[in-house]
């Protein structure tokens, strides 16, 4: 078994590899860049090294950096994770040629599958159903069109270099395509420094379903079965889940059966995922299923199948790795229940899914379920990288719980003040066809509008953050009268309480309102944060509403919005500590402001009747010499 294991990446995926590996007995370590001195994948692992400054260019994607870390640490092997430099064959050469042991697929394998022209040809001549298109050589635009006309309108243009949503456009009419073409293969030049792409028949009701295999050097390979990721954004899978609604076991037995073919054509060893479209008009069958590309490394959802199944997949790579078998043969693995995976990511739906970053002031995930992250309360949302920051993962039985405890999962997780994505998430997870697992991978680009829904100030966040400042205030000392507090003769007792959202005073008499819900809150840099539905919604603390609201200088403020129904005192006036100056009326509950010392009223801006905004200035006290 390796003995120590250097984990070539960074956040969730190199604690989670952290995580199975102190469990083995492996020694970590972690590599890390300026701006991840601190992060929480290197205070986890028993050694860490500096690789280079923050952009990944410059430190997670140098490999020469990340293989003479494993010589100066001593490490037997190195595991890639996913992202950066996972697939890539040059890199995964370079560390066996050092010695040391790859925990990924060999570099043939990538290389065999890295290029989507290549990958189609080899998976037709090993009987895996390709989707109709075209990836010959011939690569100028006008055979390019030709092709595209043949196979009819709508078409999909892919980069064979592509991946992550990079380098593909639909081309809906032929008048399209030439631009299409223009704009596609410049975005993979830059990219992936390769301009070649290869078509294909756009499916009109796509769904994504993808099987995990894994090889091993004796020339075994298993697979896992199917998960279904067809709820994406941009080419970007959002929530993944397993089993895939819909699949019959004939179907499954097919399209599982078919993975296993693919990998075993690139003699692959390690985990993996063969990815299909399925065109799902008429619901999932075998005939309508297609190979898109394979990914030789793990994937950022494996713990769905994990769940399912009861594997670690990464114990499964350490020990393959290290030249031990598979450890369970195909009959011995079965489904046993649903799993379903939410990625959270560091972004604001509400500003068209613009990178969230920062410092995590308050983060907290719920922990009755599985959570993967590589951040804790207090930690920084770096800039330089991807912007997931946690995967939710929850399982149950069958498919309806299994969602209804990442639903609620996602309303119970509190962030602040980085924006998340976890509203949307919700939405997402509520939508009616998503419950009924009729959802395609155009989902969430047809159903936005419905899906980014900005926070919502309900009842239950106002009478909640009242009732918070009420405690921050000390209404909960009790003093000997705290029993009469509010107490009016003839009429219910009352006691407001003024807070703030986004400059508008909500006034809550919390003698009288309560919350149909007390919600989760935090206190954050003098304002109350409240968490309803997977926002977060800051309430600032205006003056309080009784008593003397008065700056330093004698200023009287209006504390709130409202109307000044009587003034008891004149210009020049003299006033003692406590002396009712005037009366405002707000929210059908009258509100007294006193005189905060002795003095005399050198302004009075008020007058009865008329109506004031919140911290106007009705009138200053001069204090008494």
């Amino acid at each position: 078994m390796i003995a120590k294991l250097l984990i070539a990446n960074r956040g969730e995926i190199a604690c989670r590899i952290i995580r199975t590996a102190r469990d083995m007995g492996i020694t970590t370590v972690a590599v890390y860049s300026d701006a991840d001195a601190k992060a929480l994948h290197v205070r986890q692992a028993d050694e860490a090294v500096h690789i280079g400054p923050s952009p990944a260019a410059e430190s997670y994607l140098v490999g020469e950096k990340i293989i003479a870390a494993a010589r100066e640490t001593g490490a037997e092997a190195v595991h890639p994770g996913y992202g950066f430099l996972s697939e890539n064959a040059d890199f995964a050469q370079a560390v066996k040629d050092a010695g040391l042991i790859w925990v990924g697929a060999p570099p043939s394998s990538i290389r065999a599958m890295g290029l989507k022209d290549a990958a189609k040809k080899l998976m037709r001549e090993a009987g895996v159903p390709v989707t109709p298109g075209y990836d010959g050589d011939d690569q100028g635009a006008q055979r390019l069109k030709e092709e595209a006309d043949a196979i009819g309108y709508p078409v999909l243009i892919k980069a064979v270099a592509g991946g992550g949503g990079k380098g593909m456009r639909k081309v809906d009419a032929e008048s399209e395509f030439l631009s299409s073409l223009e704009s596609c293969r410049r975005e993979a030049k830059a990219s992936f420094g390769n301009d070649d792409v290869i078509l294909e028949k756009w499916i009109t009701s796509p769904r994504h379903i993808e099987v995990q295999v894994f090889g091993d050097s004796f020339g075994n390979v298993v697979h896992l079965f199917e998960r279904d990721c067809s709820l994406q954004r941009r080419h970007q899978k959002v929530i993944e889940e397993a089993p895939a609604p819909g699949m019959d076991e004939v179907t499954r037995e097919e399209i599982c059966a078919a993975a296993v073919r693919a990998a075993k054509a690139v003699d692959y060893e390690g985990a993996g995922t063969i990815e299909f479209i399925a065109d799902a008009s008429e619901g999932l069958r075998a005939d309508s299923i297609f190979f898109m590309e394979m990914n030789t490394r793990l994937q950022v959802e494996h713990p769905v199948t994990e769940e399912i199944t009861g594997v670690d997949l990464v114990e499964w790579q350490l020990r393959v790795a290290a030249g031990e078998a598979i450890p369970l043969q195909q009959d011995e693995l079965s489904i046993n229940g649903h799993a379903i995976e939410a990625r959270l990511y560091a972004e604001d739906p509400a500003t068209g899914f613009l990178p969230s970053t920062g410092s995590l002031r308050i983060f907290v995930l719920p922990d009755e379920l599985r959570c993967e992250t590589g951040v804790e309360d207090g930690d920084k949302v770096q800039p330089f990288y991807d912007p997931m920051i946690a995967k939710l993962i929850a399982s149950a039985e069958d498919r309806d719980p299994a969602i209804d405890e990442l639903t609620h999962a996602l309303e119970g997780t509190r962030v602040w003040p980085v924006r998340t994505n976890a509203a949307f998430l919700r939405e997402c997870l509520l939508a009616q066809d998503f419950r009924t697992g009729d959802v395609t991978t155009a989902f969430i680009g047809d159903n936005l509008d419905e899906l980014v829904r900005g926070p919502q100030v309900s009842q239950s966040s106002i009478q909640t953050a009242a009732r918070v400042r009420e405690e921050i205030d000390g209404s909960y000392d009790n003093p000997p009268w705290f029993e009469f507090e509010g107490f009016r003769l003839n009429a219910a007792p009352r006691s407001p309480v003024a807070i703030a959202h986004e400059g508008q005073v909500h006034v809550v008499d919390t003698f009288q309102d309560h919350p149909a819900r007390f919600l989760d809150w935090a206190v954050d840099e003098g304002g109350i944060i409240v968490f309803e539905n997977g926002h977060g919604l800051r309430f600032d603390l205006p003056r309080p509403l009784a008593g003397a609201v008065a700056a330093a200088d004698g200023a009287i403020l209006a504390p709130m919005p409202g109307k000044v129904i009587a003034v008891d005192v004149a210009e020049g006036a003299a006033v003692t500590a406590g002396q009712r100056l005037m009366v405002l009326e707000a929210m059908k509950m009258e509100h007294a402001l006193t005189a905060p010392f002795d003095g005399t009223v050198t302004e009075l801006a008020a007058s009865e009747g008329g109506q004031v905004q919140v911290e106007a200035v009705l009138c200053v006290v001069e204090p008494k010499e």
